[in-house]
């Protein structure tokens, strides 16, 4: 008696189960290269792709969130110039000699370079300094994750979305003057991969 109840009960909930999932779809999940768009499910079932102007968005979606994660990278490098800029403005005898203009390019390269004229020591920033700089990589580290979350789905569509958001945010955040000694922003990353 006992197993033919909990027999019934499994067929019960299957039935109830298979009917919520007509009625409702189910997400198309592959861990291989592929091209699904409609029932796609990226991150969680919240995300259910049920339409291609939905699919649409969602590719949209990922190409602003990694240009989002180039426009993190320069605010990182921006800041770190800020900081830079402001400890060096202490050693110099006038900010207008550090700078030909407040928040130019050429003002930045030549930074580092009237820095060690003038024997600026190295310095450490202080904890709302590092606390800002924290927050920044904390923020990169967040949106790198998710993109990589979104490319292990391993949908061709979503991964050339990956890769024209960071062409994008690339040519629009990374636009800098470039001068002769002076590192570029190309040089200085460890890895373009992953934040």
């Amino acid at each position: 008696m006992a197993m033919s109840a909990t027999a019934t009960m499994d067929m019960s909930s299957a039935t109830s189960t298979a009917a919520a999932m007509d009625m409702g779809g189910s997400c198309v999940i592959s861990m291989l290269w592929n091209w699904n768009t409609i029932d796609s499910c990226f991150i969680s079932r919240s995300w259910h792709i049920t339409s291609k102007g939905m699919f649409a968005g969602s590719c949209i979606g990922v190409l602003l969130l990694v240009m989002s994660l180039e426009a993190l990278r320069r605010a990182v490098k921006e800041y770190d110039s800020y900081i830079i800029r402001q400890h060096a403005a202490k050693f110099v005898g006038s900010s207008a000699a550090l700078n030909n203009g407040p928040g130019s390019d050429s003002s930045k390269a030549a930074d580092g370079a009237a820095a060690c004229a003038v024997g600026i020591p190295p310095f450490r920033p202080n904890v709302g300094q590092q606390a800002i700089r924290a927050l920044l990589h904390m923020l990169q580290f967040a949106v790198a994750y998710f993109v990589m979350l979104l490319a292990m789905y391993y949908n061709g569509y979503i991964i050339i979305c990956i890769f024209i958001g960071s062409y994008l945010g690339s040519f629009v955040f990374h636009w800098e003057t470039l001068a002769g000694a002076q590192q570029t922003s190309a040089t200085t990353e460890a890895t373009v991969c992953c934040g």
